[in-house]
């Protein structure tokens, strides 16, 4: 039985319920109907890479290294460096406008730009507002996340859950970094891996029909406790660069390298096949690996690891390097244009990087 008070409160509801407008009822009863997430697909590509090479060779009168040291324990021959005025957000409007061409739409289209970035232009504005003055995308929403190497697939994990809500439409996704601003050129353990560039992808809502192009699914994760791994101690509000330290270059990438190898191996694995088995695809359903190029030794035991053979596993490192989270951009961009990777193809992409960070994407181009 219901008591009095109960009684009143319920009649005071369903007349309180009597001025709403039957639109919004529909709405409200549409809120606890079961979300259809909209389909999102992959449109266009790009990237660049500055003009200056800085080889092995060269390496060698900078620092105590050498060419064969450099290749056996990372498979790096060459990396590029950006000009002293060339900056990241220079870098990132070129390849977005390759990005933006291959796609065949318009820059008033984009909806959405992000960027992700260690070496921003600025501290603020974000890098992705001068992306976006730089080429008149108007109507779009611009903003920056810090992800280090996973940068890439950090943005395309927000950008796809923007356009799977309804948010938006069409999203510009950016990695560029000019790591040589942050390297210290006196500690080879370092400077022998990293360069500069940058890579995009345009994201739209998909047709959701079988076999057409898809974000498939992607994941994210991160550990806080292993900052430490691989970091840039100083510049910012931790340890600011003062007069008095200034000559300890804490301004610069410090990493402890075969921590960061373990971790990096073990994480990529793990992200990879949680997208395998999230999908239902099969290793051998997977037409090729686009793995963070950091490390030759890291992408072979990962791919071990996965059981995708050598021969669709997608490398470029030898010749740009490290470039954080532009690296998978770039190698995603390279492959679709060499012809490595086609339309109707799954493509697997993981990556790993400071924070500790670890993204991966199943892609069906």
């Amino acid at each position: 039985m219901i008591d009095s008070s109960l009684r009143a409160g319920l009649d005071l509801y369903q007349k309180s319920c009597e001025n709403i407008p039957l639109p919004l009822i529909r709405a409200m009863n549409d809120l606890t109907k079961p979300f259809k997430r909209l389909p999102v697909a992959l449109i266009g590509t790009g990237s660049y890479v500055p003009e200056q090479r800085l080889t092995n060779s060269d390496l060698e009168k900078m620092v105590d290294t050498s060419n064969e040291w450099i290749v056996e324990r990372t498979g790096i021959e060459e990396r590029r460096i950006a000009a002293p005025n060339e900056k990241t957000s220079d870098m990132a409007t070129q390849a977005a406008r390759k990005a933006i061409e291959a796609a065949g739409i318009k820059p008033e289209e984009i909806d959405l730009i992000i960027v992700g970035t260690v070496t921003p232009d600025t501290f603020t504005p974000s890098t992705a507002c001068y992306v976006q003055a730089n080429l008149g995308a108007v109507n779009a929403a611009a903003f920056d996340i810090s992800a280090a190497c996973s940068s890439f697939l950090f943005a395309l994990k927000t950008a796809v859950q923007y356009i799977g809500c309804g948010q938006a439409r069409t999203a510009l996704i950016i990695s560029s970094e000019k790591l040589s601003h942050i390297v210290n050129w006196e500690d080879r353990s370092t400077c022998v891996l990293f360069g500069d560039g940058a890579g995009a992808a345009v994201l739209r809502t998909g047709t959701g029909i079988e076999g057409d192009s898809a974000i498939l699914a992607s994941d994210i994760g991160s550990d806080g406790t292993l900052t430490d791994l691989l970091m840039v101690p100083g510049g910012g509000s931790a340890i600011p660069t003062t007069e008095e330290n200034i000559h300890e270059k804490l301004y610069t990438l410090a990493m402890r390298g075969n921590e960061v190898f373990r971790h990096a191996v073990a994480h990529m694995k793990d992200s990879a096949l949680s997208l395998i088995n999230r999908t239902g695809i099969k290793p051998e359903d997977v037409a090729l690996v686009i793995p963070h190029q950091a490390n030759l030794r890291i992408i072979n035991a990962v791919a071990q690891r996965l059981g995708i053979p050598q021969d669709r596993v997608f490398i470029n490192l030898q010749k740009y390097g490290n470039t954080s989270g532009a690296a998978c951009a770039i190698a995603l961009d390279e492959a679709i244009r060499s012809g490595r990777a086609k339309k109707g193809d799954i493509v697997l992409m993981v990556t790993f990087g400071a924070g500790l960070t670890w993204s991966s994407a199943a892609i069906r181009l």
